[in-house]
C-alpha cells in the first residue's frame, strides 16, 4: 500500500491521485479485492482533500 500523504500534511495534486485511482480498475477487473477497496477508499479521501485544497488555493 502507498503511503499515507494526509498523514503527513502533503497533498498530492486531484490530477494525480486521480491517475493512481484509474489505475485500480483495469488492473482489478470488475471487482477490488478487499485490499484494493481499502486502496480506493484511502485515494478517495486523499482526491477529495486535494480538490479542497485547489479550491482554497485558487480563492
Amino acid at each position: 500500500m502507498s503511503p499515507d500523504p494526509l498523514a503527513s500534511g502533503r497533498v498530492r495534486p486531484a490530477a494525480v491521485v486521480n491517475e493512481d485511482i484509474r489505475a485500480l480498475w483495469p488492473r482489478a477487473g470488475t471487482q477490488l479485492t478487499a485490499e484494493e477497496r481499502a486502496e480506493y477508499e484511502r485515494l478517495l479521501e486523499e482526491w477529495a482533500a486535494a480538490v479542497r485544497a485547489e479550491v482554497v488555493e485558487a480563492a
